[in-house]
């Protein structure tokens, strides 16, 4: 049975440091190319990162450039995102989710058909 499942988030101060986790079952994360996602009640849900399948290339939004990372550990079948520098902006619910293996576009999720549930991020002093 597919199955996505997100962890780590949480209430964090400005500048302070989470990492995600999405941990996969039914499914080889380096088979796939796999992505962080974020929506805030009233906006349009947008890429954070993905990283491809195979060569794990990745992408980043730029907002989040230079402050988080995706990585993948395959021995685990999970896919991390550390967080560092985290802003206000940052405050949303974190989705991952894995591509049909027919093309994606990480900027807004396209291509991508198997979704966790989701893991609330907050950065508030």
């Amino acid at each position: 049975q597919l199955q996505l499942v997100e962890s780590g988030g949480g209430l964090v101060q400005p500048g302070g440091s989470l990492r995600l986790s999405c941990t996969v079952t039914g499914l080889t994360v380096e088979a796939h190319g796999i992505g962080w996602f974020r929506q805030v009640p009233g906006k349009e849900r947008e890429g954070v990162a993905c990283i491809s399948s195979g060569d794990g290339f990745t992408w980043y939004h730029d907002s989040v450039k230079g402050r988080f990372t995706i990585s993948r550990d395959t021995a685990k079948n999970t896919v991390y995102l550390q967080m560092n520098s985290l802003k206000p902006d940052d405050t949303a619910v974190y989705y991952c989710a894995a591509d049909s293996g027919s093309g994606y576009v990480c900027y807004d999720g396209s291509g991508f058909e198997s979704w966790g549930q989701g893991t609330q991020v907050t950065v508030s002093s």
